[in-house]
């Protein structure tokens, strides 16, 4: 349609300060990692999540991959990982060696089956992977349970998540470890960058090393040590300081972020559940024992064809929605690790019927009532 400004489904967030942040980590004339803006990042995750440790990190998937070290994942191990996730969440486990274990997940939160965990749960399991969909966390009791019971450690993946809250307990505080992200498309962001995040105290030394190489460099340049030296197995996976200065801004504005997209779910949410009702579509379930962060908005249609319908129709008026997640263990690698077609049916069906809506803290609300009333005009097959 001629003269309508096109929508986009996501715009990276940007307050207006985060050039004064840039600057600022240029002139002190530290750009690498490990400066005043990673640090302060990290106290202010710390403080903010309530963890023993958070470090920042080059993405989300580095934090997974260092998960994996520090479990000393090797061949013969398995994970149990949903299979309605990103690859990084099941690439980043798999690279040392261990099987994913793919279960589905649940038809109302899309989060990790707990109950189907409990059946794949065995002695090689060493890790469960709990995905935090949309940032509306997973069924973490019932998780906590099968975990102690097995020995096996938790890895909560909240990509999605920062601020989430189960039963008034932050996400990210259930695991042993728990990974963020600050790609551009997350509430909070700095294009790339993720953090790890540590809840027993036994893991922080190490993890400190891992990121540096391998090396005990942090140790020496806190005067530990009289030079550094290579002890272990890592990989570089330190953020740079001018990231961490971009970052540090939308971390003290998370609040104000927050609101606005609180405001953005809500209105989709109150105009479309009436249409969503009458056309058997539906539309994101939060628990109330959940505090969601307001990262996203789907629908899911009856079928495929009405979804790429859906997606066509506001296509034409230049608004972009797209779907989400494809079933990874009916992927082509997946079905290496044993996966087949039939598996995870609520996963397959997500694959085939979810649509998110444009969602991200510019969008105001002409352009989000145009993407709406575009929606509403819209009928199921």
């Amino acid at each position: 349609m001629k003269g309508q400004m096109h929508v986009p489904f996501n715009a990276p967030t940007f307050l207006g300060g985060e050039m004064d942040g840039i600057r600022q980590a240029i002139a002190n004339g530290h750009i690498s990692g490990n400066g005043f803006f990673t640090l302060e990042c990290e106290k202010y995750l710390e403080a903010l999540v309530g963890v023993k440790r958070a470090f920042l990190t080059t993405s989300c998937t580095h934090a997974l991959e260092m998960c994996g070290l520090l479990l000393d994942l090797r061949p013969g191990n398995e994970f149990i990982v949903p299979s309605f996730t990103f690859v990084s969440t099941v690439n980043a486990l798999a690279l040392r060696g261990a099987t994913p274990v793919f279960v589905d997940v649940r038809p109302d939160t899309l989060n990790l089956d707990e109950e189907a965990v409990a059946r794949k749960v065995n002695a090689r399991t060493k890790a469960i992977v709990a995905v935090h969909y949309g940032g509306v966390g997973c069924e973490m009791t019932r998780l906590g349970e099968i975990a102690r019971q097995h020995g096996t450690a938790i890895i909560e993946d909240n990509a999605h998540g920062l601020t989430g809250k189960y039963r008034g307990q932050p996400l990210g505080t259930f695991g042993r470890f728990a990974t963020l992200s600050f790609h551009e498309t997350k509430n909070v962001s700095c294009g790339e960058g993720g953090a790890l995040l540590l809840n027993d105290e036994a893991d922080i030394e190490r993890a400190e090393i891992l990121r540096e190489k391998g090396t005990n460099r942090s140790k020496f340049f806190r005067g530990q040590v009289d030079k550094y030296t290579w002890v272990d197995v890592g990989s570089s996976y330190v953020m740079s300081e001018i990231l961490a200065a971009y970052l540090g801004v939308q971390l003290n504005a998370h609040e104000r972020i927050q609101a606005r997209r609180r405001a953005i779910w809500n209105l989709y949410r109150e105009r479309l559940q009436p249409w969503a009702d009458k056309q058997g579509i539906q539309l994101p379930y939060v628990p109330p024992e959940c505090d969601q962060p307001y990262h996203l908005f789907y629908l899911i249609l009856p079928t495929l064809e009405d979804r790429q319908a859906l997606i066509a129709h506001l296509r034409e008026a230049q608004i972009n929605a797209v779907f989400h997640y494809q079933a990874l263990h009916a992927s082509p690698m997946g079905q290496r690790f044993g996966g087949l077609p039939g598996d995870c049916p609520v996963t397959e069906r997500l694959g085939d019927c979810l649509v998110r809506l444009p969602f991200y803290f510019a969008l105001d609300e002409a352009a989000q009532n145009r993407v709406i009333d575009r929606v509403l005009e819209f009928k199921v097959r």
